[in-house]
């Protein structure tokens, strides 16, 4: 099958509401771009966590509608107008889309991941590149946690460079469950992950089964009455954002047993201090390392001093 898009130009004022008329007008799908992308006038529209802007698009915006080859653009486009009340119905222009192998063609983005100095994160498309390796099979999803986000990685790398043999460990956050397969294919005593999202929960039970890793994944009210309750960890990891963390900091510094590790990841490394400042009271966190900007914390809980950073390149 082959579709054809549909092309327009508007203000940003009228981008949102022309998306969705154009959906209800028989478009198969709307997505909106910045029309000056590539020259001096293209606009971030989207900032770091926590400070989005509010716009839904931007001052020039493009919006593309994927329709059938066969469908009737034109209709389309003037119903829509009509349907938000625009004098006229805007110019546009059609693109064609050739048929494509498309299962192929989003396959072909996702190569092995290395990571650390022997982790590879693998489709399951793929062979693993180095099958002595610990090897993680995992499908890009809905669930946060692929081992391509630098505080993913981070916190990959800080779990593979301090093996636990038999000790617990509690990964807060844990969307798809891989920092908590890393911890079990280190060979913890038990590994425990908590999240929010009943997505990602249901996603994670699932990428540990397929990795053959026992993991006991829960909601937070399940896991506060789960035979966890009150329990404390060797390592707690948790890969969220800053603001999130710095209210957690009593509930996270008290899942950690003593002499156990608290590592923290999500956090910028301008936020670093502040982050470190709210676990102060109850555990002293510094930089292990940073990568593109983002930083992973550690602590030891009873412990008066900071552990040091990694050297670059161990």
């Amino acid at each position: 099958m082959s579709w054809t898009e549909i092309v327009i130009e508007v203000a940003r004022v009228h981008a949102e509401a022309l998306s969705d008329a154009l959906m209800e007008a028989g478009a198969l799908s709307v997505s909106v771009e910045d029309a000056d992308e590539g020259t001096e006038a293209e606009q971030p529209l989207f900032g770091e966590p926590g400070m989005e802007p509010k716009q839904a698009a931007w001052e020039h915006s493009r919006v593309v509608a994927l329709t059938d080859v066969d469908a009737d653009q034109a209709a389309i486009v003037a119903e829509a107008a009509q349907a938000i009340r625009l004098p006229n119905a805007p110019t546009f222009t059609l693109r064609p889309v050739a048929e494509q192998d498309w299962v192929r063609l989003t396959q072909s983005q996702f190569a092995p991941i290395h990571i650390g100095k022997n982790i590879w994160v693998v489709p399951s498309w793929h062979e693993a590149p180095d099958p002595s390796g610990l090897i993680l099979e995992l499908d890009p999803g809905l669930a946060f946690g692929t081992g391509s986000h630098p505080t993913t990685r981070l916190c990959m790398e800080w779990l593979e460079a301090h093996p636990a043999p038999g000790q617990t460990v509690l990964d807060y956050g844990c969307g798809s469950g891989i920092l908590a397969m890393v911890a079990s294919k280190l060979q913890a005593g038990s590994v425990s992950g908590v999240d929010i999202d009943p997505q990602a929960i249901e996603s994670a039970r699932q990428n540990a089964e397929r990795n053959q890793c026992v993991i006991d994944f829960f909601l937070p009210d399940a896991f506060a009455t789960s035979a966890h309750a009150g329990q404390r960890f060797d390592i707690v990891v948790a890969n969220i954002l800053s603001s999130p963390l710095k209210l957690m900091a009593p509930m996270l510094s008290g899942r950690v047993a003593p002499g156990g590790a608290l590592i923290l990841s999500g956090v910028l490394a301008r936020q670093a201090e502040e982050v470190a400042e709210a676990y102060a009271p109850f555990i002293k966190l510094g930089v292990w390392a940073e990568q593109d900007g983002w930083v992973a914390l550690h602590g030891r809980l009873g412990s008066d001093t900071v552990p040091p950073a990694r050297i670059a390149g161990e």
